[in-house]
């Protein structure tokens, strides 16, 4: 019997297309529990804008969230200074990340089996005089974590990251032994917990063109990579390279492979959103909860106008409800992302 899950979804940048998001969920039944962690009145708002029939639940802690068509669940946060669609105001950045920060602390007390983060506006955040770099690296510093990985994954492929937003000319230097060596660990470990695979296989490319051309084209593979994936197949880790990026992304590698490991941003995500872009999804792993996230922004020119494609969100959804239940034990099954 499977047990009834809570998932805590934030509805991100209020003047973006998250709130409609949202909404969107009340046109069908639900698999799980879904609890938007929101101004109920921006809900509201947005609804009557898009003439979206929604009864908005107020939920607390210990009640059931409901799944039904029709209905949202709405923990409502405080501090919104505007609703309307399409107008940042720097004046919501300190409520915006309060709802990340109840959602997350839900998590961690057990309150919610994880999270699902609509897009937020780091610009607009950042303008209101609050340091945010993004969601990930304040999940980050909540949780007490030192190192975290990205993952991005769409049905047949997964990729994460290695490093993640740094210029091109400084990835090199972080490419070290520690650095590898952390994120195959995290890789490794949640593919297990949250993805039910006992023994991960996992393709690493390398950094240079050709994977270095045995040295004639950058040493990193042989100086540092080569030797940090040999001590991590000793520890009993499944990995395959480092192999060069411009073949490995082809059914010959992939069929056989759980998740890629990319050595950086531009690396590996153009791949996976060509493939999958409107229904990818955003994992953050080496958290003590779940936490997964739509693949694009906050689509200002979209919002309150009914048109946003929901099927990143979906997406989300389904596959936080299936790291939440690998967790817990409730399944076995693998999740196709």
């Amino acid at each position: 019997m499977n047990t009834p899950l809570t998932l805590a979804l934030t509805a991100g940048e209020p003047a973006g297309i998250g709130p409609d998001l949202c909404l969107q969920l009340a046109a069908e039944e639900r698999s799980v529990g879904v609890v938007v962690v929101a101004d109920r009145q921006l809900l509201a708002d947005r609804a009557a804008l898009l003439g979206a029939p929604v009864n908005l639940r107020d939920w607390q802690p210990g009640q059931p969230a409901s799944q039904q068509a029709g209905e949202l669940s709405v923990l409502s946060v405080a501090g919104l200074a505007s609703t309307e669609a399409a107008q940042l105001n720097p004046a919501n950045s300190r409520y915006v990340l309060n709802t990340l920060e109840t959602a997350a602390r839900g998590c961690l007390d057990g309150t919610f089996d994880g999270m699902v983060t609509a897009p937020v506006h780091k610009g607009v955040i950042n303008e209101a005089g609050i340091a945010f770099s993004g969601h990930t690296e304040f999940l980050q510093e909540l949780c007490g974590v030192e190192r975290v990985v990205m993952m991005l994954a769409t049905e047949g492929l997964r990729v994460a990251l290695v490093t993640t937003h740094l210029p091109l000319k400084d990835v090199s230097a972080a490419i070290t032994p520690a650095r590898i060596t952390q994120v195959t660990r995290i890789l490794h470990q949640d593919l297990q917990t949250y993805f039910g695979l006992a023994q991960p296989r996992i393709l690493v490319a390398g950094l240079n063109p050709h994977a270095g051309e045995g040295g004639h084209l950058g040493r990193e593979e042989l100086d540092v990579i080569n030797p940090t994936l040999e001590q991590l197949r000793r520890e009993g880790i499944q990995l395959t390279g480092p192999l060069p990026a411009d073949t490995l992304f082809t059914p010959h590698w992939l069929d056989d492979a759980d998740a890629v490991l990319a050595m950086y941003h531009d690396q590996g995500l153009p791949v996976l959103k060509y493939k999958g872009f409107g229904r990818a999804v955003n994992v953050t792993l080496g958290l003590p909860i779940v936490r997964t996230s739509v693949d694009h922004g906050t689509a200002l020119d979209l919002a309150g106008k009914g048109t946003a494609d929901p099927g990143s969100l979906h997406t989300a959804l389904q596959v936080a409800e299936h790291m939440a239940r690998c967790r817990r034990g409730l399944t076995s099954a693998q999740q196709p992302a």
